[in-house]
């Protein structure tokens, strides 16, 4: 979540106060996301210095002093909410790591490291469902946020399924005689030219 464009959204409804705005922020993301009042002061504090935003009184500091978005701050807004974000290399994933190296370790059971992560992943699905079919049913940004998570989460344990499957077919491979050791392919951001 980028607090800045976030703060920048909010202010685009309406000038505000700061803590308005962190109340506003932690309300709007579900209250799943805390924000902490320093931080958004701080984050007002450069986005007025970058142009995008402005106070009532510039010689004022504190809750008492009320943002708004400028013009600068509406295309930046605007230019941000249409700006993909970059998704072309794999993210630095811990589950990953520890999948990788769990099958590398010897004397570990990669099979049972993802078994004890698959456990734990859909006991955080039953906790988010549960939210969903609570609280999140009368609050759309909530709702929103556990949708998010419950997809995330199941995107998690399909990988975690398909890698558990595919370290099962590797051990059952026997070793080829006489050949080299294939080195492993260098990960390299997508669409980047050779």
């Amino acid at each position: 979540m980028s607090v800045p464009y976030a703060l920048l959204a909010l202010l685009s409804e309406g000038p505000k106060y700061g803590l308005q705005l962190r109340e506003e922020f932690e309300a709007g993301t579900g209250e799943v996301w805390p924000l902490n009042v320093g931080q958004v002061y701080k984050t007002l504090g450069r986005l007025e210095r970058d142009g995008l935003a402005e106070s009532d009184d510039a010689g004022q500091d504190g809750p008492q002093k009320r943002y708004r978005i400028t013009a600068d701050g509406r295309q930046a807004l605007s230019a941000w909410l249409r700006t993909p974000p970059d998704l072309t290399s794999p993210p630095r994933d811990e589950l990953v790591m520890k999948v990788l190296v769990a099958a590398r370790v010897p004397g570990t059971d990669a099979h049972e490291v993802i078994l004890a992560h698959r456990l734990y992943l859909l006991e955080l699905m039953q906790q988010w469902t549960r939210l969903k079919e609570g609280e999140a049913r009368d609050d759309l940004g909530l709702a929103l946020v556990v949708d998010a998570e419950l997809f995330r989460l199941d995107a998690v344990i399909r990988w975690l399924d398909a890698a558990d499957v595919r370290l099962a077919r590797a051990a059952a491979e026997p070793p080829k005689p006489g050949s080299a050791p294939v080195p492993a392919p260098q990960l390299r951001r997508l669409g980047a030219r050779r």
